[in-house]
């Protein structure tokens, strides 16, 4: 999420230019959706991942095609499939060994589809798709797994939006300082707000939810600040690469699916990590 320091928006009544109210309805939807499977049915929050994740494919797909950069969505999809199921019921060699086979049917099947012409430019994309966002997202599942696999989801997405919205509200009312001209909108206040609001959720929820101590939390808070924006950045580079300003436009307030998976994605592996050695 970027974000804006100046501007006015006659939609939403948001200085930043973006519909609000538009984008808190969507969050609150999103919230409830999440909330209301991962702590009822796991397999069923699985399905709502891939959905999700499978729509930021497809958006990546289509970006890529404005340069004429061919990935072809099917095997993508079956392998994001694939490795969502194979790393909830197999573990990380199965999530490994799923994603290297799906990475070979990518090479093989570019080799037959279309000529020799751009075969490592389109192979090279293809692998990328599907190592991000889909078998990034599959670690997921890994977090998902343990009993306690509600809680430790539950404490990742926390800790990423309040990423967002730490760096969001801190950026619109103290943003004076670029942090990078990657994201010209971003600035260092932004980023110590995403950092102060991570640690706070993760040393509240830690504690809370897993009777973790306080550093431990802190410290997976803390961590996943950066790793949002970091995250924030990539998809920046890859938008400006392709020439474009937002992967799409099915959430009304917040831009395509890959606009707020691209924090998630990036910040899932490490927190997936942490949480591993800790508890």
């Amino acid at each position: 999420m970027e974000e804006r320091t100046a501007g006015t928006s006659s939609s939403g009544g948001s200085r930043t230019g973006r519909n609000l109210p538009a984008a808190i309805a969507v969050g609150l939807v999103l919230a409830g959706l999440v909330l209301g499977t991962v702590y009822t049915i796991k397999e069923l929050f699985l399905l709502v991942v891939a959905g999700a994740v499978g729509v930021g494919v497809l958006e990546l797909v289509k970006a890529f095609a404005t340069r004429d950069i061919r990935v072809p969505a099917v095997p993508v999809l079956a392998g994001l499939v694939a490795m969502q199921v194979g790393a909830y019921w197999g573990g990380p060699e199965w999530l490994l060994a799923t994603f290297a086979v799906f990475a070979f049917v990518l090479l093989i099947w570019r080799m037959f589809s279309d000529g020799t012409d751009g075969y490592v430019r389109d192979a090279s994309a293809s692998v990328f798709t599907l190592f991000y966002p889909a078998m990034l997202s599959a670690f997921v599942a890994l977090m998902l797994h343990p009993d306690d696999g509600n809680h430790r989801v539950l404490i990742f997405i926390a800790v990423t939006v309040a990423s967002d919205i730490g760096g969001y509200v801190a950026g619109v009312l103290f943003g004076r300082h670029q942090l990078t001209v990657i994201s010209p909108k971003k600035t260092w206040e932004g980023l110590a707000g995403s950092v102060v609001a991570c640690t706070a959720v993760g040393a509240w929820l830690v504690t809370w939810l897993l009777d973790g101590q306080l550093w431990q939390g802190a410290l997976i808070g803390a961590l996943a600040a950066l790793l949002a924006t970091v995250g924030d950045l990539v998809e920046s580079m890859i938008k400006r690469d392709l020439g474009i300003k937002d992967m799409g436009t099915i959430l009304p307030g917040h831009g395509g699916l890959m606009d707020r998976l691209d924090s998630l994605v990036t910040t899932l592996v490490p927190v997936w990590l942490l949480m591993t050695l800790f508890f």
